[in-house]
């Protein structure tokens, strides 16, 4: 514990070790040691600002950790002239754990817009069956145009799930005609309902 409180940054104390800015300039030179000894001054204060912003523990360690590696790669940046490298990595941090709340709740928006489109069209149970006693009419009706050898085929093969051999033994007809008669029906069937190829 007492090691810690001599790493926090002091106004000029003898022998407390560089501050957070000589670190962060050392850091601006590659200095991975520096790094070390300035993430151990960070960590703290960054990780409990994050967390204060984004609340969730494990996105508040992702932030921190992008924190600190932006603090590594852009060291270079840092000017001891504008502000404290306190002041400094914790205006990054604070500017992340935002941008992270804000993406975060930009998704869940996005979601619940989904979400509320899909509710606001609900299938329509009455349209779908009056289209289908229509369709069912319609059929009935174009077979009626038929006559009564192609019907009968077309309501054994297609409605009776049967063969063309089997339609042709229940009809007592070589099956060469059988499928002649349900093509010449189908035919006149696709032409009564306006189906087009």
């Amino acid at each position: 514990m007492r090691e810690r409180v001599r790493r926090v940054p002091t106004a000029g104390g003898a022998g407390a070790g560089p501050d957070a800015d000589e670190l962060l300039q050392r850091v601006a030179r590659g200095d991975e040691a520096a790094f070390e000894r300035l993430y151990d001054l960070l960590i703290g204060p960054v990780f409990g600002l994050v967390r204060r912003v984004v609340r969730d523990p494990a996105q508040s360690e992702e932030v921190v950790q992008e924190v600190m590696v932006e603090l590594w790669r852009t060291a270079t940046r840092y000017s001891p002239g504008k502000g404290s490298a306190m002041t400094w990595a914790m205006t990054l941090a604070h500017r992340r754990a935002v941008d992270r709340v804000r993406s975060a709740q930009s998704a869940t928006d996005r979601e619940d817009r989904v979400a509320r489109g899909a509710a606001a069209r609900p299938f329509d149970e009455v349209a779908e069956q009056v289209t289908m006693r229509l369709e069912h009419e319609q059929v009935r009706r174009c077979l009626s145009t038929l006559t009564d050898v192609q019907r009968e085929s077309i309501m054994l093969a297609y409605y009776g799930g049967r063969t063309y051999r089997e339609v042709g033994e229940l009809l007592g007809t070589p099956l060469g005609t059988v499928k002649t008669r349900l093509r010449d029906g189908l035919i006149r069937l696709r032409d009564c309902l306006g189906v087009t190829r």
